[in-house]
């Protein structure tokens, strides 16, 4: 369709009218900054209801207590919502979540912000797709992150679909930015990670779905356990059927690295294969392992798995 000059004219000054309003809309109310009327924005107003109703999940399904466990969201690219240090999630009022930078520094809100969103931080640097982030200690799942051990694949097949292979981070104190950095090396190919002696976190596009996560690995930790007591071997899901739950997951764009090729030769039969032992803390008063018996576990550990894979 071609425009006159008088239609071009209109067309181009309702465009601008538009622009101005929206502007005019987005302005702080007089005595706010642009950071406390975005913490007060009708879309912030959303994701804290959600934030607040998940903080009550957690706790309700005793995944954080006291104070513990911690919720985000990244409203913009410079601006994260959180929730505050030393309130417990059955609490949680809107008027309690704090918004601040990259770097950590508060930029509005009336409480003092969780002491562990670096952890937050580093993730949300490094994953682009996340856009929220919980941190809890659900107590199966902490159970595996206090022995050093990850859960085996190819035995659920929600699990599979929704969380899939999880790594293990080495312990560093909360709420330092060296705790932070401990996962870093495995983000990008998972969306939970446990973190040794403290919790598991789990990245999602919405807070309810990274609550979903910890809830899945939760009953999925808890369900193993139960299956362990009742002195029968666990049945594993066949290698092919694994690399059809792998189609299902790149169908709803869910990311997990065993996608990229074959599934079935990379699942985790034992779940105490979590053989990168140079990044796990060694037990108080035991000797490092030396590189030969580094090297002797990883390729025992191997053969197991190949053994595993060719049995199908």
């Amino acid at each position: 369709m071609m425009f006159d000059r008088e239609q071009l004219v209109v067309e181009i000054s309702r465009a601008v009218l538009a622009r101005l309003r929206q502007r005019q809309a987005a302005k702080p109310a007089p005595g706010k900054n642009r950071w406390a009327a975005l913490l007060d924005s009708p879309e912030a107003a959303k994701i804290k209801d959600e934030i607040v109703r998940v903080g009550y999940k957690l706790w309700q399904r005793q995944y954080a207590d006291g104070n513990g466990g911690n919720i985000s969201y990244r409203l913009t690219e410079e601006a994260v919502i959180c929730t505050p240090t030393l309130v417990s999630k059955a609490d949680l009022r809107p008027e309690d979540l704090v918004l601040v930078d990259l770097e950590g520094n508060r930029l509005a809100g009336i409480t003092a912000r969780t002491s562990e969103i670096l952890l937050h931080l580093a993730i949300y640097r490094a994953v682009p797709q996340a856009k929220a982030i919980v941190h809890c200690h659900p107590p199966h799942a902490t159970a595996y992150a206090i022995t050093g051990r990850v859960p085996p694949t190819g035995i659920l097949p929600e699990f599979e679909v929704f969380v899939g292979r999880v790594a293990i981070a080495p312990y560093e104190t909360p709420g330092t930015q060296e705790f932070a950095e401990t996962v870093l090396p495995f983000i990008q190919g998972h969306n939970t990670v446990l973190l040794s002696n403290h919790g598991v976190v789990c990245w999602a596009n919405t807070p309810t779905r990274a609550e979903w996560y910890a809830e899945i690995l939760e009953t999925y930790c808890w369900t193993l356990a139960i299956a362990q007591q009742m002195g029968a071997p666990v049945l594993t899901i066949p290698a092919d059927k694994v690399d059809e739950l792998m189609d299902i997951k790149r169908r709803l764009e869910l990311h997990d690295e065993r996608a990229a090729g074959t599934a079935s030769a990379l699942c985790v039969p034992d779940s105490s294969a979590a053989v990168v032992a140079d990044a796990l803390p060694t037990a108080a008063g035991a000797a490092p392992l030396g590189r030969d018996e580094i090297e002797s576990i990883v390729s025992s550990v191997t053969q197991a798995v190949l053994e595993q894979w060719e049995a199908g």
